[in-house]
């Protein structure tokens, strides 16, 4: 279990994000929800907001999922889209990058060994499409970005891999947010843009850590 404890205890920290202010204060935080909604920031503000959270997510443990749905809310699905589409791709960037040019080192200062063994036994078997089945999972999409930089992956193969799966993501919890928006339960999806991404992370991990210790498994 112990490879499970710190990125567990960071999206569970993270959960209560959007739990604990609805549960402590209640009609406040609607209130505040429908202040926002009728004097929201500039549309320019807004989108420079998701972008500039999203792109920190390679270094911090920023709630994307959560993000994004709001970037919807406030800019629709289409602007959610793209603000978070960009983020999530700068942020991407910035630790490819990185870890290239620093190498396992600094993989290790934002990663842990056992998330990058992990996933250098599926890019053995999956190579750069490892980046779009990750990409959706907490912990696991940092980690396979900077195992490729690592392994110094060209950067048209990156990018192809990651930008197409990042605009998926982006589209996804954008118009999940702006139906949100438009059904007035802007609560309620947040708290499950954040479970979401959370129980797929603790899935996904459980079953790579089967299959590290299943018999006569060598990767």
């Amino acid at each position: 279990m112990k490879p499970f404890i710190r990125p567990m205890i960071v999206m569970s920290l993270i959960l209560l994000v959007p739990i604990v202010p609805f549960l402590l204060f209640g009609a406040d935080f609607e209130t505040w929800v429908e202040q926002w909604s009728e004097q929201p920031y500039s549309t320019p503000m807004t989108a420079a907001i998701v972008i500039a959270l999203l792109a920190s997510d390679i270094l911090l443990p920023t709630p994307s999922s959560m993000i994004s749905t709001l970037g919807g809310w406030q800019l629709g699905w289409f602007g959610g889209t793209l603000a978070s589409w960009a983020g999530m791709t700068l942020g991407a960037v910035i630790g490819f990058a990185l870890a290239r040019r620093w190498g396992r080192p600094f993989a290790l200062w934002l990663s842990t060994e056992e998330d990058l063994d992990r996933m250098r036994g599926l890019s053995q078997r999956f190579g750069p499409a490892v980046l779009i089945f990750s990409r959706g999972v907490p912990v696991l999409a940092e980690a396979s970005v900077l195992l490729m930089g690592i392994h110094q992956l060209s950067w048209q193969r990156f990018f192809l891999a990651v930008v197409s799966s990042n605009l998926g993501i982006a589209f996804a919890y954008s118009a999940f947010g702006d139906y949100a928006q438009q059904n007035q339960w802007l609560p309620l999806a947040l708290g499950v843009s954040i479970a979401l991404p959370v129980l797929l992370a603790f899935t996904v991990q459980r079953w790579l850590a089967g299959r590290d210790s299943a018999p006569g498994n060598d990767s």
